[in-house]
């Protein structure tokens, strides 16, 4: 089992890092809260640009890691469009994109976008989805809007994992970023005559954020090589990564908040931009608590396989067992 990423899939997420960066890295997502049906002008040439469409994430494990990297960048600069969606779109239907949604009160970050979209239940049922208008400003909804569903089938099963994985890889840019922010920051900061990042408990709270992330990250590439490879699991593997990074994110911008003390929640400082717009991505499809839930009625009392399972975890006592004389 290798989970790595290909070089080939790497290189590409930095190209569209660079990409992202050379379109107006953070003011992006500034300019499209201050004019949201303006920002597909903004985003689609440079999608366009890296080949986004031309990836098949679905057919080829390559494609599918660098759909995941792309992701990854996109959630680095907070880009203001559902790039991981509309990477999931599935082959056979005449849509835009595919986004995953809770079986009440369905709701996705895809306001004013002209844009045709399909949902997925988590039990596989699929519709066709209207967005309807944005009653709040971005400011406050993060560009999530209700949808309406128009009923088509429930051949959606095979959707659900994929649907479920790539946002977590946007908001794993996320942390990323967050991360890289809060570090700067304390190596910047100065109390009582040092930076911020030489204090104990700083050096603690910064151990603790980045096992969280290193955590969602390897999770994440065990759930990408969990659909690339068609393990029926794969639903189950995504749910379990969801769970994960929903408690990583919480860890992390909590962290991050305290260490950038009130300027974390200024505008002044991109923390609060980053932190602000990854919410739709916690909340949705489902919260901590509903995808626990979620995840305990699929898997049952015969817990999860694979990576983490006891079968493997067997195997590897056995394998790092001294030898007795």
């Amino acid at each position: 089992m290798n989970i790595d990423l290909s070089p080939e899939a790497t290189d590409y997420g930095v190209a569209a890092l660079r990409a992202f960066a050379s379109a107006g890295g953070d003011r992006l997502v500034e300019e499209a809260e201050r004019d949201p049906r303006g920002r597909s002008a903004v985003m689609e040439p440079v999608l366009a640009g890296l080949g986004a469409w031309d990836l098949g994430p679905r057919t080829d494990a390559d494609e599918l890691e660098a759909a995941a990297a792309l992701c990854r960048a996109a959630g680095y600069w907070a880009v203001p469009y559902p790039v991981a969606e509309r990477l999931s779109r599935p082959a056979d239907l005449d849509v835009d994109g595919l986004v995953v949604v809770s079986a009440h009160d369905p709701a996705a970050a895809v306001a004013d976008l002209d844009l045709r979209f399909a949902t997925v239940s988590l039990d596989g049922r699929r519709s066709l989805a209207s967005a309807r208008p944005a009653e709040r400003p971005p400011r406050r909804t993060g560009f999530v809007t209700g949808l309406a569903l128009d009923a088509l089938d429930d051949d959606g099963i095979t959707d659900v994992a994929l649907g479920l994985v790539l946002p977590i890889w946007s908001l794993l840019g996320m942390l990323d970023r967050a991360m890289e922010l809060t570090r700067d920051h304390v190596l910047l900061r100065e109390q009582f005559g040092r930076p911020l990042a030489t204090l104990q408990g700083v050096q603690f709270q910064l151990t603790d954020a980045e096992v969280e992330r290193a955590g969602v990250e390897v999770l994440a590439k065990y759930a990408l090589w969990s659909i690339g490879t068609g393990r029926p699991e794969a639903i189950d593997d995504a749910l379990s990564l969801r769970l994960a990074a929903i408690e990583a994110a919480d860890t992390v911008m909590r962290i991050a908040h305290q260490l950038h003390g009130a300027s974390g929640f200024c505008d002044e400082t991109t923390l609060s931009w980053l932190s602000r717009h990854s919410l739709p991505l916690r909340r949705l499809p489902l919260g901590l608590s509903a995808t626990g839930e979620a995840l305990a009625c699929r898997i049952g009392r015969h817990g999860l396989t694979g990576l983490f399972g006891g079968e493997a975890e067997s195997a590897t006592t056995r394998e790092t067992e001294p030898v007795a004389p």
